[in-house]
Formats: C-alpha cells, structure tokens, sequence
C-alpha cells in the first residue's frame, strides 16, 4: 500500500514539475500584431495578411488575435495607420533634405530607393493601395513631394522651370518603374543610378 501511494505521489510530482516547465505562448502587444501584419504584406501581399497565418508566424492561437482586434479589417486599419505615420516621417525627412547641396540631395534620395527593404516595402505597399483609398492618399501625398523635391533641387541646380518639371518627371516615373520591374530586369548598380542621375541633373 505505502509503496503504491509512493508511487502515485511520485506521479503527481512529476506531471507537476512538467507542467511548471511547459513553454508558454508569448504575450503579444498591440504592436506585435502591426509589426506581424505589416511584415506579412511585405512578404506575400494584402491577400496574404490572414488571421490564420498570422498566429502561425507568432505561434500563439486566435484567442490572443481576438484579444486585441475585432477582426482582420481592424488590424489593417491599425497597419494603414502606422504605415500613414512612417509616410509622415518621411516627408518630414525630404523636406529636411532641402538644406543639403543639390547633387547630394539627389543621391541620398537614390540611396534610399536602392535600398533592399526599401524596394520590397513600396512594392507591397502600392499594391496594397489599390484596395485601401487611406493608404492611396498616403502614397499619392508622397509622390508629390518627392516630386517637388527633385523640381526644387534641379531649380537648385540651374535649370529653368520647364526642364525642372520635365526632368523631374522622367527621374520620378523611373523610380515607380524601378521597383516594380527589378524583379524582370537587371538590377542596375549604385554606380548606374548615379549616371543616370548625373545624365539627368547636369546642364549642357
């Protein structure tokens, strides 16, 4: 007898002692869902964001999806949102660009735009705004600023008004080409980009 209830009590300790050591799922944030989601469209696309997918990339159930949102159109209006303020932020950095000498402002620019990340997110985010008018407008906010940031840097530059307008036309329109057509085409070198740029921004 004394031995059976040994060797139950040495049962229950042991399943104890497992329990106490289970890996428990993490505790997510509001953020750890935004920065999930938003990491998600990058890589697969809006159609790709799904509740399912979501729990499985953070290994957590639905339960703790349903904690902190609604739905799925809740958790993309808090991504638009957050990708809305890094817009902001940016603009706010091209209009700090405009103490910076004229050639030098335009390379920083390409730099970005040269930028692996750089690429992938303007690429899923512009798909993205097909389907959502908040996330147009914020792209469509920062296309004209870029573009009035080329304009003024060729002003900048020497060139009168018409052929700013027009070479900042042509500079702006090969960037949007340029990240959706890398994946068809050669990808130019820093090198490359700077003659064009310099092809582009030098006066006869």
């Amino acid at each position: 007898m004394t031995a059976r209830r040994d060797a139950s009590q040495s049962a229950r300790t042991a399943r104890g002692s497992g329990a106490g050591t289970r890996q428990r799922a993490p505790r997510l944030s509001v953020d750890d869902w935004i920065e999930a989601a938003f990491d998600l469209l990058v890589r697969e696309g809006v159609t790709g964001v799904k509740i399912t997918r979501l729990c499985e990339e953070l290994g957590v159930t639905k339960g703790s999806f349903y904690w902190h949102f609604p739905d799925i159109d809740h958790l993309m209006k808090a991504v638009a949102d957050r990708w809305c303020a890094i817009q902001n932020e940016t603009l706010l950095a091209l209009k700090e660009t405009t103490s910076i000498p004229g050639d030098q402002r335009l390379e920083a620019m390409a730099a970005q735009l040269m930028s692996q990340r750089g690429w992938a997110v303007e690429v899923a985010v512009r798909d993205w705004a097909r389907s959502d008018s908040q996330v147009a407008d914020s792209v469509a906010r920062l296309d004209n600023q870029v573009f009035d940031v080329v304009q003024s840097t060729l002003l900048d530059l020497g060139f009168d008004a018409e052929e700013a307008r027009l070479r900042s036309g042509v500079l702006v329109y090969a960037g949007v080409g340029f990240l959706h057509a890398r994946d068809h085409l050669p990808d130019p070198t820093i090198d490359e980009v700077r003659r064009v740029f310099a092809l582009l921004t030098t006066r006869d």
